[in-house]
């Protein structure tokens, strides 16, 4: 049964009450703490296939080192694989964050650009990381999709899709736009520590009541 606005907005501000027990994404404490959407940008590309707390760790080491395009660029690429080890794919986020930072140089004067077209354009980045970098880098209206938001979103009954990309189309159609910026931040803390991809804990889950359990064959 597809839901309404107003419980859409009901189990938002129950998630986002209950999502401060958990700590913040490391992506998120970048923006908060900087308000640098090249911080940012290079956290996000880090965090791909990446726990949070290497996330952190990694961006934390490699901005120590550089913090603008143009000092990043100087550094080696193998420098800078060596500073976000261990994260996923490390040499080749080195040599992708390498080569974005030249691009931002050479075409955007050095500077992040803040439209969905010219980040897309950017070698390495996808939806995922250019919505993030417009929602949470410059504040701009938008919903950055991952695994989580759309797993949960499905699983709510929000939206019955196949991909992020699908998912984030929907929820434009269906959760209010005060939503949409904070959306990522509040579902993947839940996604992280209650609504786990294989066994929910469903048993402490603050919105058990409010949702359609949509494929979940198992929970705890």
């Amino acid at each position: 049964m597809a839901r309404t606005v107003a419980e859409i907005s009901r189990i938002v501000a129950t998630l986002t009450r209950t999502s401060h027990r958990w700590s913040p994404t490391a992506v998120g404490t970048v923006a908060k703490e900087s308000r640098d959407p090249f911080r940012v940008l290079i956290s996000c590309l880090i965090s791909l296939r990446t726990k949070d707390e290497v996330t952190g760790e990694a961006s934390a080491r490699l901005f120590r080192l550089a913090v603008t395009p143009r000092t990043m660029a100087d550094l080696p690429a193998a420098m800078i694989a060596r500073t976000i080890y261990p994260a996923g794919f490390y040499r080749t986020k080195a040599a992708t964050i390498r080569g974005i930072c030249r691009t931002l140089l050479d075409r955007h004067d050095g500077k992040v650009p803040d439209t969905m077209e010219d980040l897309l354009a950017l070698k390495g980045v996808g939806r995922k990381t250019a919505n993030l970098v417009l929602t949470i880098g410059f504040g701009k209206p938008g919903i950055c999709v991952d695994t989580h938001v759309h797993r949960i979103s499905n699983r709510l009954g929000w939206v019955e899709t196949r991909s992020p990309d699908e998912t984030e189309q929907a929820l434009r159609a269906v959760l209010p736009r005060r939503h949409w910026i904070e959306i990522n931040e509040i579902l993947v803390r839940h996604g992280q520590q209650v609504c786990k991809p294989l066994s929910p804990v469903c048993s402490v889950c603050p919105v058990q009541t409010d949702c359609a359990r949509k494929g979940v064959l198992r929970s705890r």
